[in-house]
């Protein structure tokens, strides 16, 4: 018959303090890791809010707007929506980088068009439709979606 005595001779007095410094050590560890992440997503907001800045004046000076500086808008926007879907917990934040992948490789497309070989652009265009695909599975496939 065991009363659970055995039990704590054989793993020592210390056993469950030992479990409870790893634990200790772990939480300080996630959360000296999440600060750092939360600080990183701040100076990445910071940068693209500046870029985006830069961005506007650059348009307002030469006065003009063509679609490479509309997507390049859109690619800014995304950065910063995927770090609002990272505070916020809501959604799948790993839609985010495939939309800015997207736009990244329209803004390509708009830019070289012209002057790129059609194999090129067909798959440039192939690498969007492989992107989109993937979307469209990463949200479906999500906690929402099912």
């Amino acid at each position: 018959m065991n009363d659970g005595t055995q039990t704590q001779k054989t793993l020592g007095p210390d056993a469950h303090g030992q479990d409870e410094k790893r634990a200790s050590r772990g939480d300080r560890m996630r959360s000296g890791f999440s600060f750092v992440e939360r600080g990183l997503l701040i100076v990445i907001a910071l940068m693209t809010l500046a870029a985006t800045a830069i961005e506007i004046s650059t348009v307002i000076s030469e006065g003009r707007i063509a679609l490479a500086d509309i997507l390049l808008m859109f690619l800014y926007l995304e950065v910063i929506g995927m770090i609002a879907a990272f505070y916020e917990g809501d959604g799948s934040p790993f839609v985010y980088p495939i939309f800015i992948a997207i736009t990244a490789l329209a803004r390509l497309i708009v830019l070289q068009g012209k002057d790129m070989a059609p194999e090129k652009i067909a798959f440039e265009a192939g690498a969007v439709l492989l992107l989109s695909i993937a979307a469209v599975i990463v949200v479906r496939g999500g906690p929402r979606g099912r």
